[in-house]
């Protein structure tokens, strides 16, 4: 049996796990912890919330005894009572598949599989758009060493995080190709269903009906940059003297300083919307005439670029985001451009709104990285025992 272990039901994950239960592989998805299937809170965000959608049905799961006070922030937070090697021999795992390392517990699972002679396999989001430097450095390389050591196959998300693991001496063989995903199908049959009232959701958030809407989708904090989009609408010109619009749809700690800045003269007209739980997302989408993702190195990949092209938007992502790219589109500069180079994000905000990409561009873009391309990649890696499918 495969058993996947993963710190909590996340929105992005569960559409794999049900495609990967069609496929017809023998597994299991081990969560470590209840948050956001139960309200929880999430530091970042400055909420505590449970996602609205139903992020357990569909796939064989089960939930971990771990200790009550568990904490989703810190390395030792999360602690399994069970001993690995046991949970691994009673439930006859032959292949063990950890999501990350951001908890001690993956790593000694990963280090329990490997002395039992299961095949482990990884799964992380870490990219090589992070110039590293130094002592510290060094010593992350020496620790992940020994954690890569005992890693049988890495699944790759997309070409930068296969990057990453190149750098540091993985071998070609050992790397399968697992673009991360989302619900494709899913978020374009909602956007579809949305767009006969496109009109009133913009009424909705204030949003002119003559403007062009920018939409930033995330949490409020420094890796995403948010002010960096409030700073490009004020240089960009639209064609035809048209005005653009912000729409904000997240929350954190740096909302105080995006209120008072585009409070500001000369500021963008701007709506923030707050947190939006995922059912709502599709709306705010098809509300919106282009995304806009400013993050820098620490945006390990972002997958609201994926929810875009579902519902048929085009993105505009900086340099630093792990997509960008996989997610690039044929207009190049357009879309993706120098992380905090403010001139560039408005000359981008001006090439879309000119030369807007076809929906249809977008949506081929957004299938490549669909749950059924992965699900098909690790049913063959488990139905051939576990061999090479590098790409």
């Amino acid at each position: 049996m495969l058993a996947i272990v993963t710190s909590h039901p996340i929105q992005y994950q569960a559409p794999l796990w049900r495609a990967l239960a069609a496929s017809g592989v023998h597994f299991e998805v081990w969560f470590l912890t209840p948050h956001a299937v139960q309200p929880t809170l999430d530091r970042e965000f400055g909420k505590t919330f449970a996602w609205d959608t139903d992020l357990l049905a569909g796939y064989p799961h089960r939930f971990l005894p771990v200790n009550a006070d568990w904490r989703m922030d810190r390395f030792n937070g999360v602690r399994v009572q069970a001993g690995w090697r046991s949970l691994l021999r009673e439930h006859g795992v032959t292949h063990l598949w950890i999501e990350g390392w951001r908890f001690a517990t993956l790593w000694q699972a990963a280090f329990a599989a490997h002395r039992a002679g299961v095949a482990v396999w990884l799964r992380g989001e870490s990219h090589d758009l992070r110039r590293e430097a130094g002592v510290r450095a060094q010593l992350k390389r020496w620790v992940l060493a020994r954690l890569f050591a005992r890693v049988d196959r890495f699944l790759c998300i997309g070409t930068a995080n296969r990057r990453f693991y190149r750098a540091r001496g993985i071998e070609p063989s050992r790397l399968v190709a697992a673009p991360y995903c989302i619900d494709h199908e899913g978020f374009a049959r909602a956007a579809a269903a949305l767009r006969p009232e496109r009109a009133s959701r913009r009424r909705r958030w204030q949003v002119p009906d003559d403007a062009i809407c920018l939409l930033f989708c995330g949490k409020l904090i420094s890796k995403k940059r948010p002010l960096d989009l409030v700073a490009a609408a004020e240089q960009a010109v639209l064609p035809g003297g048209r005005k653009l619009h912000l729409l904000f749809v997240g929350d954190g700690r740096l909302r105080g300083d995006l209120e008072t800045r585009l409070r500001s003269r000369g500021a963008p007209g701007a709506t923030l919307a707050g947190f939006l739980n995922q059912s709502e997302i599709p709306a705010a989408l098809v509300a919106a005439d282009c995304l806009v993702l400013p993050s820098d190195h620490g945006e390990t990949w972002g997958l609201v670029v994926n929810e875009a092209l579902a519902a048929g938007l085009p993105a505009i992502v900086s340099d630093r985001c792990g997509c960008a790219e996989d997610l690039a589109l044929p207009q190049g500069a357009a879309h993706v451009y120098p992380c905090g180079d403010i001139s560039a994000l408005a000359r981008a905000i001006e090439q879309v709104t000119l030369h807007p990409p076809p929906a249809a561009l977008l949506l081929r873009l957004g299938e490549a990285h669909s749950p059924q391309r992965t699900a098909e990649a690790v049913a063959a890696l488990v139905g051939r025992g576990g061999p090479a499918l590098s790409s």
